[in-house]
């Protein structure tokens, strides 16, 4: 999906005393940047980087990732599920559509599953014209859909292909005829790069969060696509769906809470800053206290938590903008590009040009 009709110097220059305070969640989408021409922005921070990302990513050209699967009208999974996902982590997204449902948050009442020629003329269009190097694949519920699924993967070897596998619902429904199931895992498996990614645990299952296990290898695909190893992308992956998994459920108790409250401080303050200790006094606990809450939520500690959030911006802005390296070391808080260079040899191997380069 392209943006049209930005004035981006327009709208750079306007300012929110009140911006979103959360950007994990992504509760602005693409049309609508296209509608208010507006990022939300206050002195050289933004308050909705992911937002942000979106509109880069779109206006840098970037590589999108291709999902090729069904519609969800709740938008807990399918399509949708995937789109916001790719473009929260600062990914594009293009889609080719194999069934529409009919569905509520109880289960799916009807399918339409799409022409084999449309799915088809859907996927040679996007290949054609966007070159997508991962693609993710997800329902498929006919076997001449899987013909043309195979036959496009096999014309354009793309870099990496998952497949996340979509025979049951959450609530127990079968969605994939057993017949078309054993065709996918003898055909459609064999050049796939990753395979059943549902590594998560029970918590995924449960109706409460329907469709996570589905974002978790959207979030595989994108870190594939930024160029992680396998180990690295199916990593990040679970600790980004983890963090969805405390903020989508109602878990009571401090340590849900305030770690929840951490990562929304985090996603409004990590260009400005990086020390543990503004963040716990932010939320008015001691540092061990910040440390142990982590610890117990998602097994790490909140220093690891930060320097990676700010890597991945790091990454994002020398992938997507053509800022100097001195300027992202600046944007992103460093008072000098040897410290900005020295944390990111520390964090990736190499050095900020060397990654750019490659």
């Amino acid at each position: 999906m392209a943006i049209t009709g930005i004035n981006r110097q327009k709208t750079d220059k306007k300012l929110y005393d009140n911006p979103p305070s959360h950007s994990y969640g992504l509760p602005f989408t693409m049309p609508m940047i296209a509608q208010s021409e507006v990022l939300f922005v206050r002195k050289r921070t933004y308050f909705c980087r992911l937002t942000k990302k979106c509109f880069l990513c779109t206006m840098n050209q970037m590589r999108p990732i291709l999902t090729i699967t069904g519609s969800d009208p709740t938008s807990g999974s399918g399509v949708q599920a995937d789109i916001h996902t790719i473009s929260a982590l600062g990914g594009r997204a293009v889609s080719a559509i194999t069934s529409v449902t009919v569905q509520t948050s109880l289960g799916i009442q009807e399918f339409y599953d799409l022409p084999a020629h449309i799915v088809e003329r859907q996927i040679e269009a996007v290949m054609n014209d966007m070159q997508p190097e991962v693609v993710k694949i997800g329902m498929v519920r006919r076997l001449d859909v899987l013909d043309v699924i195979v036959r496009a993967l096999t014309k354009y070897h793309p870099r990496h292909i998952i497949y996340d596998p979509v025979v049951m619902s959450s609530l127990g429904e079968q969605i994939v005829p057993m017949e078309v199931h054993k065709e996918i895992v003898r055909r459609l498996l064999p050049i796939c790069t990753i395979v059943d990614v549902r590594q998560l645990g029970e918590e995924v299952r449960q109706p409460s969060v329907h469709g996570l296990a589905n974002r978790y290898s959207s979030a595989v695909a994108v870190f594939l696509g930024r160029g992680e190893s396998k180990t690295e992308a199916l990593r990040l992956a679970r600790e980004y769906i983890h963090t969805q998994i405390v903020r989508a459920t109602d878990t009571q108790g401090r340590s849900s809470d305030l770690y929840k409250k951490f990562l929304d401080t985090l996603d409004v303050h990590v260009l400005t800053n990086s020390d543990v200790h503004f963040y716990a006094e932010n939320l008015n606990v001691s540092t061990r206290y910040l440390a142990q809450v982590t610890k117990r939520m998602c097994g790490r500690s909140p220093k690891a938590i930060i320097e990676e959030r700010l890597i991945h911006e790091i990454e994002l802005q020398l992938n997507t903008t053509d800022k100097t390296v001195q300027e992202v070391a600046y944007s992103c808080g460093f008072s000098s590009q040897a410290h900005f260079t020295k944390f990111f040899k520390k964090m990736k191997g190499i050095s900020p040009t060397q990654f750019r380069k490659s």
